[in-house]
């Protein structure tokens, strides 16, 4: 985490009370006091709310980054894509509320599809878009536009898990990740060159 040990504290209570209760329950007046600083000193970090659950959204997508590029070594292109969804879903089941907050909320300056993501202005989008292309490269997956692919296998994913998510499933959690696997599978089976 980035910025000045007070910064850092701050998003640190910040991310605890999100991860905690969601975004609602991220005031700045509690924030302030469970970093351990005035009300009014918050404001020398983060000019408003807004400016703290971007900052924290941010975290969320730099996040799940991470960890996509961490599994992008080795040559199974088809694995590769695979991983990019189990860790959509773990981070999501395990971070429900962040995940929500960076994945799901009504923001004005989020990305929007297809010009921010073709400028490649999303981090996390660029991730699943050159799996993608390398999978098309080697062979894997059928020639098609790699951003729309990529955004298929990502509203795949992150529809079944909303949906999920708001109780439409009557399945447990090992349950459900093996729907969503299964169903992940056929549409790769459907993608494939």
């Amino acid at each position: 985490m980035t910025g000045t040990p007070t910064a850092q504290r701050i998003v640190a209570a910040a991310r605890g009370l999100l991860q905690r209760e969601g975004v609602a329950a991220v005031h700045m007046r509690k924030v302030a006091q469970l970093a351990g600083i005035s009300p009014m000193g918050i404001y020398r970090h983060f000019a408003n709310r807004d400016a703290l659950l971007q900052r924290l959204a941010d975290d969320s997508f730099d996040e799940i980054t991470h960890h996509w590029l961490a599994m992008r070594s080795g040559s199974d292109v088809l694995a590769q894509l695979i991983a990019l969804q189990r860790i959509y879903l773990d981070y999501a089941l395990a971070h429900p509320h962040v995940f929500e907050h960076a994945f799901s909320s009504h923001r004005g300056n989020a990305r929007r599809f297809p010009e921010d993501f073709h400028a490649r202005r999303s981090p996390t989008f660029n991730v699943g878009h050159d799996a993608v292309v390398a999978a098309q490269a080697a062979g894997v997956l059928r020639a098609g536009e790699p951003w729309d692919i990529a955004m298929t296998l990502w509203a795949h994913s992150h529809g079944l898990i909303t949906l999920y998510r708001a109780g439409r499933f009557s399945f447990d959690e090992h349950n459900f990740r093996s729907f969503h696997e299964t169903s992940l599978q056929r549409i790769l089976d459907g993608l494939r060159a």
